[in-house]
């Protein structure tokens, strides 16, 4: 049976606040728990004026806080832009708040441009390409085992469930080799996909984390009660993709008719392009689109994103979402 989750990006809407924002992810979250979903992830980026999940620890405390069961955590931490000891201790708080809930997906883009990048590192010698080491530096701080030299306090013996995050065979190849389970970004990067589940798969490792491979891949969802308002309502998000893709990325826009028609070709090209792993429409529409998705990945979990531009019709949009999951654990 597949679960579904959810990555939740806390987009600031156009006249909106970074404290609205936080409040419906923390509503929006609670929401998430009472309908079914396995866990919810925000993610870390920078210097981006439409995003509030930069200090992505602190809201991960802030959802946590808010909900009871479902399993929070990072969709993802961008490593390169931390120390790993750093991490430890941020991941080793939240677990002793919320032991058993907490996630620690790991990434290794730098979540923002080099301008920013450079603030947020002081310099730019951290290298993505030791992303592995960091990686295993900070499992040796979770084990405790000495390696490092160091303990981390709070951090050593924390039962943070690490994943490995990615948007080509590069992640999965790592995630493989050290046994941990794997998440692929189909919902903006779809290229790659099946490849890199392809690579994950074969070259998977068992470990003392995960006995054997465990997929999740993101899936944009836009569900309503018609076609015709599901199509309006993902168009907010086609607007921030587009103004992301052109060098011009704000806060979230209102919904517009007519926007795809308004397009030109290559900005029709790039929402075709960016958005391939997506449902959007009534119900049955988007059983159809995630039940397709699931047959050809394969997935264990579904990573469902949804950036709406009214908080209620968002909820409305999760709550027929976990329908259709439900009913196709019922069917498989």
């Amino acid at each position: 049976m597949t679960r579904y989750s959810l990555l939740d990006l806390v987009p600031v809407i156009e006249g909106g606040t970074v404290s609205q924002s936080l409040a419906n992810a923390a509503d929006l979250a609670r929401h998430a728990e009472s309908v079914g979903f396995q866990r919810y992830w925000v993610a870390e980026h920078h210097g981006m004026t439409g995003i509030a999940s930069a200090a992505t620890a602190v809201v991960i405390a802030h959802i946590a806080a808010a909900t009871k069961t479902i399993r929070v955590g990072s969709g993802g931490i961008m490593l390169p832009n931390h120390a790993p000891l750093t991490i430890a201790e941020q991941f080793g708080t939240l677990d002793a708040l919320f032991p058993g809930r907490i996630d620690l997906g790991l990434g290794r883009a730098p979540g923002s441009d080099q301008r920013v990048a450079r603030a947020m590192r002081r310099t730019l010698e951290t290298d993505a390409n030791a992303f592995p080491q960091d990686v295993m530096e900070l499992q040796s701080y979770f084990a405790n085992d000495g390696q490092t030299g160091i303990v981390a306090t709070p951090g050593a013996g924390a039962d943070v469930e690490m994943w490995i995050l990615g948007s080509s065979t590069f992640g999965a190849q790592l995630a493989a080799a050290l046994g941990l389970p794997y998440a692929f970004a189909s919902h903006f990067a779809p290229d790659a996909l099946d490849a890199a589940l392809a690579i994950y798969r074969r070259d998977f490792r068992p470990s003392a984390r995960l006995a054997k491979p465990h997929v999740m891949a993101g899936f944009n969802v836009f569900a309503a009660e018609t076609d015709a308002e599901a199509e309006l309502l993902a168009t907010s998000q086609q607007q921030s993709f587009v103004a992301l893709r052109t060098g011009n990325p704000g806060q979230m826009k209102p919904p517009l008719a007519g926007y795809r028609e308004s397009l030109g070709a290559q900005g029709n090209q790039i929402l075709d392009h960016v958005l391939q792993c997506s449902a959007v429409g009534s119900p049955a529409k988007v059983a159809r689109g995630i039940a397709a998705f699931v047959e050809r990945t394969g997935v264990d979990e579904v990573m469902v994103t949804s950036a709406i531009y009214d908080h209620e019709a968002r909820k409305r949009s999760l709550s027929i979402t976990a329908d259709v999951m439900q009913e196709l654990k019922i069917a498989a």
